[in-house]
């Protein structure tokens, strides 16, 4: 399968992330990406860069490094109800938004109250992406979570960090298969991303790429493919 590119991606804006911008936009593109997008994380999460570091954007030209650029964010679910932590106009200067579950922001709940704060979280217009869904640490309604994703048009994310021996998430390797179970039988596009903190891990979707062959995944239901389609679906 065809893999250009990568917009789970974090530098030293993150604090527990070791490259700079210029190195991952680098790397991606050395290694034959077409796109990459950086997110950082959202000012809640612990040692994260004041929300000033998210207003400024405009300064990063996107086509000066030879590879398409998006500037995005990865936010923190603060609540059942989907809150996260980016004031909305700063959020809407974003290209993308990534929303994740995280265990310093948000105690994990029922499966019902964790299924509702990443279906809440969806409804934002400039969130894009679902973060590490299949995370065991927040149990969640996978087919339920599936046919929202394809109602909201929101990307499912495959996300390789966590399915990598000795990762922070283990047991979402084993829960893969759920959720893109889900996803095939309601057509839901996913996403893979490296969740990449440095360089070296930039566009490496190895174990994603695995599992949707175990699974027998369709690859038309992969964005990683289709560059331009992504383009096009975070200004939708």
């Amino acid at each position: 399968m065809l893999d250009l590119l990568d917009v789970h991606t974090h530098t030293i804006a993150s604090v527990h992330a070791y490259s700079t911008l210029r190195e991952m936009i680098t790397a991606a593109k050395e290694k034959g990406l077409s796109l990459i997008g950086i997110s950082d994380h959202g000012p809640k999460m612990p040692g994260a860069f004041h929300e000033f570091y998210f207003c400024n954007f405009k300064v990063i030209q996107r086509d000066a490094y030879g590879i398409d650029l998006v500037m995005g964010v990865e936010l923190n679910i603060l609540d059942f109800s989907g809150s996260t932590d980016l004031r909305q106009d700063l959020l809407d200067r974003m290209d993308y938004a990534i929303a994740s579950l995280h265990d310093p922001c948000i105690r994990p709940g029922t499966r019902e109250q964790n299924t509702c704060a990443l279906i809440n979280a969806m409804k934002n217009p400039k969130v894009k992406i679902i973060g590490h869904p299949d995370n065991p640490y927040y149990p969640v309604d996978f087919d339920a979570l599936a046919q929202a994703a394809k109602e909201n048009k929101v990307l499912l994310e495959c996300n390789n960090s966590s399915y990598t021996p000795g990762g922070s998430r283990q047991g979402s390797r084993e829960l893969a298969g759920e959720l893109l179970q889900a996803c095939q039988k309601h057509g839901t596009m996913v996403i893979l991303g490296s969740d990449a903190h440095i360089d070296l891990d930039v566009g490496n979707h190895t174990h994603a790429q695995e599992l949707i062959k175990k699974y027998q995944f369709p690859e038309e239901l992969v964005i990683n493919s289709q560059p331009e389609r992504f383009k096009t679906w975070i200004k939708d």
